[in-house]
């Protein structure tokens, strides 16, 4: 259905409506072309909608029609982004656009009087739902190992790291267009059938059905049945898009998610976590205004539950308990019949919708059996057998039959059966599998912590450790998010994320809490709790022989810490969730440690106590803080293998102020990565004296307004990242003197003015990007100098004055960015 897919699934018409409501307010010489077109679209919506719902494949002659409106409505959206952007005082470019809207608003005029009715159309296509789109909508994961390692170049770049070519742009945005990130998709009747129940449930105006919910075992698709209902027209239009869907996970932080609820039902979704709700409010039904509905998934606990139920809204709990006490109506997600279980373990193990011929038609339905109908365990046993030979498929059938118990519930049979799958990965890859269970459920893990862990925990670089997460991804064992400016040569890893389904990190657990407890290689808590395992206490009087560690607890102070001996830790993660953190003495009985990771996953910036471990750190190479109030280190605490920081949210004075000796703390420093740090005004001009310093990058930090007048002194220096810095207002002359600088990013510095007069004088830069630079006007005549240069991505605004340089430089690419505004970080 190609293009009428994309026409409907992004309801097109309805952003080019909202745009030209835009330009009627904001262009007087558009006011009258945007209204007429706007009338003309209120006519075509209702048609739009028929069509729609149908969901069928149309004849060729109908399917270049509507692709013939598409063309014409993407042009109206790209018109009305350019009236939108373009000076009111530019009178001749705005009569240009009005011009071009009237043209636009003639064709689908035209459209409407003279092509076949749309409406008609989808009488005709109501008779039947072509199934195929079903089976298509999990295309892509089986062949994605091929498609990123065929188009993928990895290369050192410098900064000690690897870069990623297009195939990762070209691979997420097919993940994104099949809705990979909903998790593994069940299909077939049950998921029509499953949203049917849950709107009977959920549209109704009566009392006892205003708490719901979709309850299933985990990896059954209840994820995905939620998320696909929010995505209904009929739900949409029924809560007027007034649709929250929070992940609460076995350790939420209740304050920050009652905020949101609130906030969002109040119309404030700026409240902070902190703020005292009035329980007058409470005890009151607020049946004012639009309807909400709220959806709470991964709900663990009945306590949490009631703390998150609110008047003035419907609430869709999604879990895999039951709640009878607060739930008068649950949906039990069914699991797959036989034949949908046969297409979908087909579609994952031989990328067809059934058994090709020449397969072992028995063996294979003999394994579908075993995974007993679960979408999850199709999905990812099948992966694992794609392209085996028979003799392995036989080997997997074998132990799938011989790991059920029968007193055994269902999820630890699934556990055994998925570790099937895990068991055939090569050791290596194995290892970095079970590693994810370090990481708390339900986050995105920065893809930035897991290479720099496994790079230092597995003895690879980074090329071959972003392969294996590609294997690993390819087998439906994690799945790879990418921001939005993520696809290119310079792509850092710090863009990419990776989030996992909660059934895995559960397998991942439970592989590595196998054998006695101070011989495992892995010491994981699997969930927050407020103190350290009673287990490790017993346990203490014995040295623990993990390599990896990771802890999730509350606030910490020294007294809640007992003796722990780690001779062999390469790895401390240590997750939390506070306003103060005493850092465990134990980290000076860790001599091996290798890459420290601290995260507060708490709505406010945590004081660190402790500090004085830094001075008995000898081999740290990598540490990452996030949303921390980093301390004063002493000047004996020098980290003479530390590579590479990472400071996330952090408060950073004490560490960047101008009397901080940089490079006596940092000698062998190659990348420094700070990002969303508000209290970051300037660099101190120590980092200049950082020689072997290869990347910096600075992102998101709205306060930084000036640069150190020597930052070409940085000679090693072959990425610089200034990304959305919107108080710098000048480079610095001296960037100029990084001779080798390959890629500069200066996007989203808005009060930037201008590019330094001896920009030219850059011979080895490769790429610039300086898109959403609204204030630079013109450039430097040097600029024709730059010989290396071959891409450069800018607005449209900017593009012309690089097209008169196309001459000096033949080889230079200009990507001309279309502006996005993605408010979804808001919600991590």
């Amino acid at each position: 259905m190609g293009g009428v897919v994309d026409l409907f699934a992004g309801e097109i018409t309805t952003e080019l409506l909202k745009m030209l409501f835009t330009v009627a307010r904001k262009s007087c010489l558009c006011k009258s072309s945007a209204e007429q077109l706007s009338s003309t679209l209120e006519q075509l919506r209702p048609m739009v909608y028929e069509i729609k719902t149908a969901g069928v494949e149309l004849t060729p002659y109908r399917q270049t029609q509507l692709n013939s409106l598409y063309k014409t409505l993407e042009e109206g959206i790209d018109v009305t982004h350019k009236v939108i952007a373009s000076p009111r005082w530019n009178v001749y470019r705005n009569l240009q656009l009005s011009r071009k809207m009237d043209q636009i608003d003639k064709k689908v005029s035209s459209f409407l009087k003279t092509m076949v009715p749309m409406h008609v159309l989808a009488d005709v296509h109501h008779l039947r739902a072509d199934t195929a789109e079903r089976f298509d909508k999990l295309e892509g994961s089986a062949r994605r190992l091929e498609q990123r390692l065929g188009a993928m170049r990895m290369g050192g770049g410098g900064a000690g790291g690897w870069v990623i070519e297009e195939a990762m742009k070209r691979v997420e945005e097919e993940e994104e267009r099949w809705g990979a990130e909903s998790g593994f998709v069940s299909f077939g009747v049950g998921l029509e059938l499953g949203k049917k129940r849950v709107k009977e449930m959920v549209l109704t105006e009566r009392d006892e059905f205003r708490v719901v919910s979709i309850c299933g075992i985990g990896g059954s698709g209840k994820t995905t049945l939620a998320r696909e209902f929010c995505k209904d027209d009929l739900v949409r239009s029924y809560f007027c898009d007034r649709i929250l869907f929070l992940t609460v996970s076995q350790s939420p932080n209740v304050d920050q998610l009652r905020a949101k609820i609130w906030g969002y039902i109040m119309g404030n979704e700026n409240l902070d976590c902190n703020y005292m709700i009035p329980q007058y409010n409470l005890q009151y039904e607020r049946r004012i205004g639009a309807r909400t509905l709220v959806v709470l998934d991964d709900v663990w606990s009945l306590a949490v539950l009631e703390k998150l139920i609110f008047p003035g809204c419907k609430i869709l709990v999604v879990s895999r308990f039951k709640f009878p006490s607060v739930i008068k109506a649950t949906y039990e997600v069914e699991l797959l019949t036989e034949n949908e279980a046969l297409a979908l373990f087909c579609h994952s193990a031989f990328g067809e919708k059934s058994m090709p011929p020449g397969s072992n038609k028995n063996l294979v339905k003999q394994v579908v059996s075993e995974c007993k109908g679960l979408p999850l365990a199709l999905k990812v046993i099948g992966a694992s057998l794609r392209d085996q030979s028979e003799k392995f498929w036989l080997g997997a059938k074998s132990r799938l039959s011989r790991g059920e118990p029968v007193s055994e519930p269902h999820e630890n049979k699934l556990l055994e059966r998925m570790a099937v799958s895990v068991k055939f990965l090569s050791k290596k890859v194995r290892e970095c599998f079970l590693d994810l269970g370090a990481f708390p459920e339900d986050r995105k893990i920065p893809l930035e912590i897991l290479i720099n862990m496994w790079v230092e925990l597995h003895d690879m670089d980074g090329p071959e450790a972003f392969a294996i997460l590609v294997e690993l991804s390819d087998k439906n064992l994690l799945t790879l998010v990418k921001e939005e400016r993520t696809g290119d040569v310079y792509s850092s890893c710090f863009e990419i994320f990776v989030t996992q389904h909660d059934v895995l990190r559960d397998l991942a657990l439970h592989l590595s809490n196998q054998g006695l407890i101070n011989e495992r290689p892995r010491l994981l808590m699997p969930r927050r709790e407020k103190e350290l395992p009673k287990e490790w206490e017993r346990n203490s009087d014995q040295p623990f022989n993990a390599l990896v560690v990771s802890i999730h607890t509350g606030e910490m102070n020294e007294m809640d810490w007992f003796r722990l001996d780690f001779p062999k830790a390469e790895v401390l993660i240590l997750n939390f969730s506070s306003t103060e953190y005493f850092l465990p003495h134990f980290i000076d009985n860790m001599p091996r440690l290798r890459a420290l990771i601290v995260i507060n996953h708490g709505s406010s910036s945590a004081v660190l106590k402790n500090h004085s471990i830094f001075t008995n750190l000898p081999n740290l190479r990598s540490l990452w803080l996030e949303k921390v109030t980093i301390p004063p280190i002493s000047k004996a605490s020098i980290l003479k293998k530390l590579s590479k920081i990472s400071l996330v949210l952090c408060k950073v004075k004490n560490i960047l102020g101008q009397s901080v000796e940089l490079p006596q703390l940092f000698p062998c420093l190659s990348e420094l990565t700070i990002d969303h740090c508000d209290d970051l005004f300037e660099l101190p001009s120590t980092i200049c004296g950082m020689y072997s310093l290869e990347s910096l990058s600075i992102t998101n930090c709205h306060s930084l307004y000036r640069l150190p007048a020597d930052l070409g002194k940085l000679k090693s220096l072959l990425i610089l990242r200034l990304y959305a810095c919107p108080t710098l207002n000048m480079l610095s002359p001296g960037i100029c003197e990084l001779a080798q600088l390959k890629y500069l990013d200066i996007a989203q510095c808005v009060n930037l003015s201008c590019l330094p007069e001896s920009l030219g004088k850059l011979e080895s830069l490769e790429k610039i990007d300086m898109s959403e630079c609204s204030q630079i006007r013109n450039l430097p005549r040097s600029a024709s100098s730059l010989q290396s240069l071959r891409h450069v991505v800018c607005d449209e605004e900017v593009s012309w004055l690089w097209r008169d340089m196309e001459k000096a430089m033949p080889d230079l690419r200009i990507q001309v960015t279309e502006k996005c505004f993605d408010m979804d970080w808001i919600n991590e």
